[in-house]
């Protein structure tokens, strides 16, 4: 046996058991790593994004030795997605205290973000629908995973709009994951929740004490 199936093995294998349920290593590591990007976030720490791609390489290793191709394409996007979200937040204007300067999205950033949401969700979840392999609950799924990728790409922006897009994905993602006896998920969803709540307040009173604000976005 190789390395890589070792380790994709020890990925699979139980950790724990919570509430009756068992929990998985890669389900605890990265969700944990997904945690921890998202306190970063909330900081306008750098460090985020390394975070975020390194829960994305968790559970590609786990879907990999298990041959599940569906997953593994996900967490490849997402990966994809938090090296972009590194590049623009190096680059990114900064507010006075050094950090990335957050702001609301304008109305037509609003517009092609929840356009590009919907027409993502929908050809996603046709796909995992027509491709049963790839997803075991396809709407859900596609709702919860385009959600995802639309919040990073706000994140990326330093869009505020980027932590109401994680309590619209949180509002699926609960009761989704306690239903399909994920009971880790769940619990980690609803500290999503929770820092979501605490970011959304944090950035919208950091974007009105003098980050930049685009033409268009609103006062």
């Amino acid at each position: 046996m190789s390395p890589w199936q070792q380790i994709g093995d020890w990925l699979r294998d139980d950790a724990f058991q919570l509430f009756g349920q068992h929990v998985i290593w890669s389900d605890m590591i990265g969700n944990l790593f997904g945690l921890a990007a998202l306190a970063l976030g909330w900081r306008r720490s750098m460090w985020t994004w390394p975070v975020q791609f390194v829960a994305g390489a968790v559970l590609v290793t786990a879907y990999a030795a298990a041959h599940l191709s569906g997953g593994v394409g996900k967490q490849l996007l997402v990966m994809a997605v938090a090296a972009w979200g590194w590049r623009k937040w190096h680059g990114g204007p900064q507010d006075q205290g050094g950090q990335l300067a957050v702001r609301f999205a304008s109305w037509r950033e609003r517009a092609v973000l929840i356009g590009c949401t919907a027409a993502g969700t929908l050809a996603v979840g046709a796909l995992f629908t027509l491709v049963p392999k790839l997803s075991w609950n396809a709407w859900p799924d596609a709702y919860i995973f385009v959600g995802t990728l639309t919040a990073m790409v706000a994140q990326a922006r330093g869009l505020v709009e980027f932590w109401f897009a994680w309590l619209l994905v949180d509002l699926v993602g609960v009761p989704l994951a306690f239903s399909s006896g994920l009971a880790f998920s769940g619990l980690v969803y609803v500290v999503y929740l929770a820092l979501a709540l605490w970011g959304a307040r944090d950035w919208w009173l950091r974007s009105r004490t003098g980050a930049p604000v685009l033409e268009g976005a609103p006062a």
